[in-house]
């Protein structure tokens, strides 16, 4: 996949992604915000992402170090993507969101290590998890 839109649960923000690397950076973090939302994760680069509607209903939301950028529907509440602390060249974008993908779609997923971050001197792999259908 190089090319994909995506949207809120309402559709009112959609978006355009360009990835450079398709779905293979699929991940999930543990850090608090990531362990509360539980979305699975892939990067785009900055240039990677245009909102093509909603811009005017995403609302931002940042915690500690105020550097990651985590953008909301505000009329839904679905997380839609994010500027990432660890690379702030990237977006991260909620998989769920992204046309004809599902978080079910990637049986084993990396976990980063977001509790002891890697801008904080930690980082690195804290686990994995996984998915199997009984269908």
């Amino acid at each position: 996949m190089t090319e994909a839109h995506a949207a809120c649960h309402c559709q009112t923000v959609r978006l355009h992604l360009r990835f450079t690397n398709g779905l293979h950076t699929a991940r999930r973090c543990d850090c608090s915000m990531c362990r509360m939302r539980g979305a699975v994760v892939v990067s785009v680069p900055l240039d990677g992402l245009t909102i093509r509607e909603g811009k005017d209903a995403l609302s931002l939301y940042q915690f500690g170090t105020h550097v990651a950028e985590h953008y909301f529907c505000r009329h839904c509440g679905i997380y839609t993507h994010h500027r990432r602390r660890s690379n702030p060249n990237e977006y991260g974008i909620n998989t769920a969101c992204i046309e004809g993908v599902s978080p079910f779609d990637f049986p084993d997923v990396t976990v980063m290590d977001g509790r002891n971050h890697p801008q904080d001197g930690g980082g690195g792999i804290s686990g994995y998890l996984s998915y199997r259908s009984k269908r």
